[in-house]
């Protein structure tokens, strides 16, 4: 039988990591994941070198970590369960701001990092798509699958839909690392007409709202 983990250690435990994590991601953001070293991480978070290997075992673990915790992985679960309890088409547009929102500041520093270490680092690939990538499309896909069962959304290939969805969201951020500027001034509202664009498409249809009324005129999509 599996020995139960005491709760109060569990927390301890969490809290390291996240500390860890917290001075990884200032220390990646600042230098660069190749520039940034073990001894760097382990200063910011005032703790001492080995203690980081309790934890992670090299600075892919870091990295693999930092990425996990952007894509809130853990809360991914319980976030689609709570679109069971509601409305789809105000869960998906709360969903949406709430991830976009996590991708600012410093989350979109950390990808202008990450994103070259992913496509170079093959380890850190093979685990981001297998502990990070897949159980969220997983996720995703079955939630996806059971509001097509539903009526709520229509029909369509599940795991093609979430690829795309978050292919868009992916490209997004590469433009908006490259520097363009309707991204970088409006990124705030970028999250409703995502939303917008998911739901109702580019087609006038009844009962729809204009994308990002406070640019475009209402005969507009």
């Amino acid at each position: 039988m599996t020995e139960k983990q005491d709760p109060i250690q569990a927390q301890l435990i969490e809290a390291r990591r996240n500390q860890i994590l917290d001075a990884a991601t200032q220390v990646f953001a600042a230098k660069g994941f190749h520039r940034a070293t073990i001894r760097d991480v382990a200063q910011a978070a005032g703790i001492a070198d080995g203690t980081i290997y309790n934890y992670f075992d090299n600075k892919t673990g870091l990295i693999l970590g930092i990425l996990d915790r952007l894509n809130e992985t853990q809360q991914r679960a319980e976030a689609f369960e709570q679109a069971q309890s509601g409305d789809l088409s105000t869960w998906v547009r709360n969903y949406i701001k709430q991830r976009y929102t996590t991708l600012q500041g410093q989350g979109l520093e950390l990808f202008q990092v990450l994103i070259p270490e992913l496509l170079v680092n093959q380890e850190l690939r093979t685990l981001y798509l297998q502990q990070v990538v897949k159980p969220t499309f997983a996720l995703a896909e079955q939630a996806f699958q059971q509001w097509q069962a539903e009526g709520a959304i229509k029909p369509g290939d599940a795991p093609l839909m979430m690829r795309v969805i978050t292919g868009a969201t992916l490209g997004l951020i590469l433009l908006r690392l490259l520097g363009d500027e309707v991204l970088e001034s409006q990124w705030t509202q970028l999250p409703d007409v995502v939303a917008e664009l998911f739901l109702h498409g580019l087609l006038p249809g009844e009962n729809h709202e204009p994308i990002a009324k406070d640019q475009y005129h209402q005969s507009s999509l």
